[in-house]
């Protein structure tokens, strides 16, 4: 199998859904979702913790303040959270919300 594709972005630009993406809670697979037209993405625990704060108005620096607010003790956040953002850069998930 592939590496997940990473893709880096601005991490001063506040971070949006890509368009035709709906983040949920979904209680048939017990964790949050994204819904597009062909299908869903499961995002269990962290993954959907970090999406639950990509809402067009804050950047990487405010998620993982956020994350470590949330999370005290959490170790090498940054890192997983940049890790886990680029890839959903690379999927198509995320966009810069000023695109």
């Amino acid at each position: 199998m592939a590496a997940p594709r990473r893709v880096p972005f601005d991490h001063d630009a506040p971070l949006a859904l890509a368009k035709y993406y709906r983040f949920q809670w979904e209680p048939a697979q017990d964790m949050h979702v994204l819904l597009y037209p062909e299908g869903m993405v499961k995002l269990p625990g962290s993954a959907g913790e970090i999406m639950k704060r990509v809402d067009g108005a804050r950047t990487l620096n405010a998620i993982v303040a956020d994350l470590e607010a949330a999370f005290p003790g959490a170790p090498d956040l940054r890192a997983d959270v940049v890790d886990f953002l680029e890839v959903a850069h690379g999927n198509g998930w995320i966009r810069p919300a000023t695109d």
